[in-house]
């Protein structure tokens, strides 16, 4: 067995998972607001979970994390108050592993879904923001300084908006739960003629509100994700070139919106690379059931007892 954690903005899910990637128990709490109630509430959560059998923990968790000594070490925004925490600390007697929360769910893939059998792939986690992890020759990539793979800051329009990385016209700040929502947001603020108006009335729209006034065809929405989805193609169709991957895998919050998403994704990212690769790039859905992260957790901590 081994424990598993992912944590959130929102919530913190754990787990105690078996090596056939069953998850045995588990817990959600809201995350908290300070690294002294993080401690005591996930502290003993895990404490709860752990049993005699259990070898490892592994964390996924956004922003950079060194998946050695599992020290948080860049996490800007709410959950700012974990920089510099060492997550291994949660439960002493267990060797521990930690990464940032996509390359945590391509381990997952490696493992039990769409990248099991692939040598080279690129995922990419669509949600509030936009993550990202490279499998280059059977390895996952952390480069340089551990920042390899943070695809939501591939840059798609150099003169675009500003983004929290410091950056501008990165793809999230085009493509994400976020950027769609603001869109809507600024449609319906000026009144236009359009679902989003009439329907943001009742609250703001989320993302998935979004996909589902595009589905009935209303112009502003079907602009607004046509636009989105652009970019991610063009930010698919260059590092597809970079990578040559067997396949780009997309997980997250929204791939849930299923065809009318990968549709017109799929069709964009043909064009931009037929003429180079001379092949069809497969571009997927993840194929890991469990929508938690908790699995890609445990893979890392699998993969860790399996290096010795």
């Amino acid at each position: 067995m081994v424990l598993a954690v992912d944590i959130g903005g929102t919530q913190i899910k754990a787990a105690r998972v078996s090596e056939g990637g069953n998850i045995e128990a588990a817990r959600r709490i809201d995350t908290p607001g300070s690294l002294e109630r993080f401690r005591e509430v996930l502290g003993a959560a895990l404490g709860e979970l752990r049993t005699p059998d259990t070898a490892a923990i592994g964390f996924g968790c956004k922003g950079l994390v060194h998946p050695e000594s599992t020290v948080v070490e860049v996490l800007p925004g709410a959950l700012d108050y974990l920089e510099g925490f060492r997550l291994g600390e949660l439960t002493p007697g267990l060797i521990a592993v930690a990464d940032n929360d996509a390359r945590v769910a391509m381990a997952g893939e490696m493992i039990w879904g769409a990248a099991r059998e692939c040598r080279n792939a690129v995922m990419l986690t669509l949600g509030t923001g936009v993550g990202g992890a490279l499998l280059i020759d059977g390895k996952l990539t952390r480069g340089a300084s551990g920042v390899a793979g943070h695809l939501g800051h591939y840059t798609v329009d150099p003169d675009g908006e500003f983004c929290n990385c410091g950056n501008r016209g990165c793809l999230e700040t085009v493509f994400s739960a976020k950027a769609i929502e603001a869109a809507a947001h600024a449609v319906a603020h000026r009144g236009a003629a359009s679902l989003i108006t009439a329907r943001s009335a009742n609250g703001p729209l989320v993302c998935r509100d979004v996909f589902e006034i595009a589905a009935a065809g209303d112009p502003a929405a079907v602009e607004i994700i046509r636009h989105a989805t652009r970019a991610l193609a063009g930010a698919i169709a260059g590092l597809a070139l970079a990578v040559d991957p067997e396949k780009v895998i997309v997980g997250g919050q929204i791939a849930q919106a299923g065809e009318p998403l990968f549709k017109p994704l799929r069709e964009e990212v043909w064009w931009r690379t037929r003429k180079m690769l001379r092949r069809d790039l497969p571009v997927i859905g993840s194929e890991i059931t469990d929508p938690s992260g908790l699995l890609g957790a445990a893979a890392i901590a699998f993969e860790r007892l399996r290096a010795g």
